[in-house]
């Protein structure tokens, strides 16, 4: 019961709205969710695997991180990701994985190393969890928050900073004050010893330079803190007041003759699909939210209407806000016929309304919209083909690229195409994406010659305890393929999506039966299991980060070599999860106090079940 309504209050969540429609409504509509984490500060060797695949790649700044996502930061590095104001340092020799972010929840894997969460704001219902290979932790104040595990001795520290959280961990429910800091050992029976702070190190020192680097923002007088991307605008550009836009950024530093959306590259990124990454180091914010405006001055990126300090609703997160042109008199202009062979777009301009190509409703369509359009009956019968758009007439605004160098992510200005102005001014607008589909180098680009530092397969291998129970894995890319090519461009709705998994779509790694899965392995690339429904599933359960190594089965020990289980009043199932890959090389924990042995506790069961390892 207390799994099925966490279930129904996450669902209750929905989208924040401007307009008079219920955020359940929207969830249940099947919307995307309006926010996305942003890789925005690589140190160092990075990898990233996307959900969707198995392949890990060198990590690259501005890619949008959602759920199912992979970060590893190797010997001597670094990186940070912002959700919202939301800033995740990650250090060295770290694996991180998100389990879950949407509206309502982000949910962290921290599978082995260091990382530093700095909540700075919390609506109402947002829930925010790091779960380790022992506990699961929730933050529930804004505040700064360091995790550090070590998998190989099953030692997690967990020190609040400033805020306070709950931990998870077996039988045991605790909170954790501002100032105090847990050590957790062992995984079946865990042991807890409280503390206080330990000494700060190089990472703590580095993470505090960056939270003073953020709270003297200007740019946060223009915009909300939770728009992605916001704290790299001070450092690379100005403010200025031009009507009738009203306050608009200006980069500085750009080359001659420079235009939004042409340095940098195409990816496809699910549930979005077509999705701009920008070159820049400040290119986030002003290629995924507002509108580019021409004037005699340059370029400017013009934000929308917002009220500074104020936080009404969080910014809706857009793949990429251009207008793609082709049609038949496009592709006589440059010699192709039907200019299939070809994608041109150009950014959109102040006051046009942006319908995204990927399935939402009309309600997401007015979010998204709103702070750039006040006519609400202009955003809902927008027709783009009839549209004038500003910026298709202005020199150099539209850019051209072969279809091949545009689904295999070459960096655009690399393969840019010259098609005579008249051209482009007469060419039809075809919409918000490409009506190309992707192949598998539009999700993960490894380019020749780049070495990709990917994590050891015994972290890799290992699992999380969670405490709200994450959404299935996503489908892989290879099982969306065939459909995506008949789809123009277009990304698959839910209904697509949940016809291509294996069964019915929850989460395997807190079901009543069957063979044990990894919910890391991306979805249409494993058997067929029978799986239960969500009221049959636990309230806290052993969560896969990843997937497991390669060849390595996952077996459960036999019930007759498992200690019995305790008896509790809830309803409970037998979970199981896969082995977990262990060497006799241990690695200290960070910020390990002396050998201190913790007090033994009691062997209890607790109601997440989880099995010895052998």
């Amino acid at each position: 019961m207390e799994v099925e309504n966490a279930m129904k209050r996450r669902i209750g969540y929905g989208i924040l709205l401007l307009a008079a429609t219920s955020a359940a409504a929207l969830a249940q509509a099947g919307d995307p969710p309006s926010r996305v984490a942003r890789l925005n500060f690589l140190s160092g060797p990075v990898s990233f695997r996307p959900g969707t695949v198995e392949d890990w790649a060198a990590a690259s700044l501005n890619y949008p991180l959602t759920t199912g996502d992979h970060l590893w930061a190797d010997a001597g590095a670094r990186a940070e990701m912002h959700i919202g104001s939301t800033a995740v340092r990650v250090d060295s020799n770290t694996a991180l994985a998100i389990l879950n972010l949407d509206d309502a929840a982000a949910q962290l894997s921290l599978t082995e190393g260091s990382i530093n969460v700095r909540v700075r704001f919390l609506q109402p219902g947002d829930t925010y969890e790091v779960d380790t290979p022992n506990a699961a932790v929730v933050l529930r104040q804004p505040g700064s928050y360091r995790l550090t595990v070590n998998g190989d001795t099953a030692t997690s520290l967990v020190t609040v900073l400033g805020g306070a959280a709950d931990v998870h961990a077996g039988d045991q429910n605790f909170p954790i004050a501002n100032g105090q800091s847990v050590q957790l050992v062992g995984q079946d029976n865990v042991q807890q010893q409280m503390m206080g702070l330990p000494p700060r190190d190089d990472f703590d020192i580095w993470c505090e330079a960056r939270d003073r680097r953020e709270n003297g923002m200007v740019s946060a007088r223009y915009v909300p803190r939770e728009m992605i991307g916001y704290e790299d605008l001070d450092q690379y550009g100005v403010w200025q007041e031009i009507p009738p836009y009203g306050p608009v950024w200006m980069p500085r530093g750009v080359p001659a003759g420079w235009a939004p959306y042409h340095y940098g590259h195409w990816a496809w990124v699910e549930p979005w699909g077509w999705t701009w990454i920008d070159d820049a180091p400040w290119g986030f914010a002003p290629f995924h939210y507002g509108r580019w405006a021409f004037t005699p001055a340059g370029w400017v990126w013009v934000p929308g209407r917002w009220e500074p300090g104020v936080v009404r609703v969080r910014p809706v997160y857009a793949p990429a806000l251009v207008a793609f042109v082709g049609g038949a008199g496009f592709g006589v202009g440059v010699g192709i016929s039907g200019g299939v062979g070809m994608a041109a777009w150009f950014p959109l301009g102040p006051g046009e309304v942006f319908v995204p190509a990927y399935h939402v409703s009309p309600a997401y369509v007015q979010n998204i919209n709103i702070v750039h359009v006040s006519n609400v009956s202009v955003i809902s019968s927008v027709n783009f083909t009839s549209v004038h758009y500003v910026n298709q007439g202005v020199a150099g605004a539209v850019m051209v690229v072969p279809h091949d160098a545009f689904v295999s992510s070459r960096h655009v200005t690399e393969v840019a195409v010259v098609v005579p102005r008249e051209t482009i001014v007469r060419a039809q607008v075809v919409g918000a994406t490409a009506p190309m589909a992707p192949v598998r180098e539009s999700v993960v680009v490894r380019p020749a010659g780049v070495v990709v530092h990917a994590p050891p397969e015994r972290i890799v291998a290992r699992q999380v305890v969670v405490h709200n129970a994450p959404p299935p894995p996503p489908v892989s890319f290879a099982a969306r393929e065939q459909a995506l090519r008949s789809n123009g461009g277009r990304p698959l709705d839910a209904n697509q999506v949940n016809g291509l998994r294996r069964g019915p779509a929850v989460n395997p790694a807190v079901r009543g039966s069957g063979p044990p899965v990894n919910m890391a392995r991306p979805e249409g690339n494993r058997p067929e299991i029978n799986r239960p429904s969500v009221n049959d599933r636990p309230p806290v359960a052993r969560q896969p980060a990843n997937r497991p190594p390669e060849n390595q089965p996952a077996v459960r020990p036999p019930a007759e070599s498992r200690p019995p289980e305790q008896k509790t009043n809830e309803p409970r199932t037998n979970e199981q999860r896969t082995g977990e890959q262990r060497t006799t090389e241990a690695r200290p924990a960070e910020h390990q106090t002396e050998s201190r042995t913790p007090p033994k506790r009691d062997d209890k069961k607790s109601n997440n079940k989880r099995d010895t390892k052998k």
